[in-house]
């Protein structure tokens, strides 16, 4: 009588060792909150500079790593964000956290970060400088009006009436105040002009007490996926001091999108 066949456990496949290398990369990118420079990189894996750089240079290659600042410091790349982004907005968060720490430094004031949910702007990220004393609080997680702040407006900077109408509906736009816009057709106006300059200002037509000033994010193929700009009081943020704030949010749009069509 034949006895049955013991089952034999399957042998363990050996790991691809590049493979293997790679991902402990992105792991230990993903997990950093700086930039991480390729000397860092070595430590980790324990191997020669040369090695190391070929393994991340491929990432970088195939879009799953990036270069924020033209050196040989990673941050996780676009390749990785696109994959994610049905799911949640955390890679995009890390993919721009660099640029956002940046310009919030450069400005002295508080830097948002927004992707538009539906008819209204979501704040997802931010940065506040240490040594501003008077400055406007973070509102990561908060859902903003799309109308009337500056990173709506850049949220929307490619809509027309049409497109408009079928976010918000046939019904007057709400007002907080005087300087809020109040219909469509203004509203289309406003995106056209932002669409234009490059930017999106809210002159205190949400909160009379804040000024900001945000710049449409977009991915390789040319659609906004987020807004990043500047949130400060009024009397800091002058009508002098905006024009030169404005192109310092420009500036870190212009590089979050040129990381993106990598």
């Amino acid at each position: 009588m034949l006895q049955p066949a013991t089952k034999k456990s399957a042998p363990d496949t050996p790991a691809v060792q590049s493979l293997d290398r790679g991902l402990t990369i992105l792991e230990a990118v993903a997990q950093s909150e700086h930039p991480v420079p390729i000397r860092d990189l070595n430590q980790i894996l324990g191997l020669n500079r040369s090695s190391v750089f070929r393994l991340a240079n491929t990432l970088r290659r195939r879009g799953f790593l990036a270069n924020p600042n033209g050196r040989n410091d990673y941050i996780i790349g676009p390749a990785i964000w696109r994959l994610f982004r049905n799911y949640d907005w955390s890679m995009l968060v890390s993919l721009c956290r660099h640029e956002l720490r940046l310009l919030a430094n450069l400005t002295g004031e508080t830097v948002h970060l927004a992707v538009r949910e539906r008819h209204l702007a979501l704040f997802v990220d931010h940065h506040t400088p240490r040594n501003e004393i008077i400055a406007v609080s973070g509102r990561t997680g908060e859902f903003m009006p799309l109308h009337c702040t500056a990173h709506g407006k850049a949220l929307l900077a490619d809509c027309d009436v049409p497109a408009l109408k079928s976010i918000f509906g046939e019904s007057p736009l709400e007002t907080h105040t005087q300087q809020t816009v109040s219909s469509i057709q203004k509203l289309a106006v406003a995106c056209a002009e932002v669409k234009s300059r490059g930017y999106a200002v809210d002159n205190a037509e949400f909160l009379e007490e804040v000024r900001c000033v945000a710049a449409p994010i977009r991915d390789k193929d040319g659609v906004i996926v987020a807004a990043i700009g500047v949130s400060a009081p009024v009397a800091r943020l002058s009508p002098e001091r905006l024009p030169a704030t404005a192109r310092r949010v420009v500036a870190a749009a212009r590089d979050i999108t040129e990381i993106f069509s990598k």
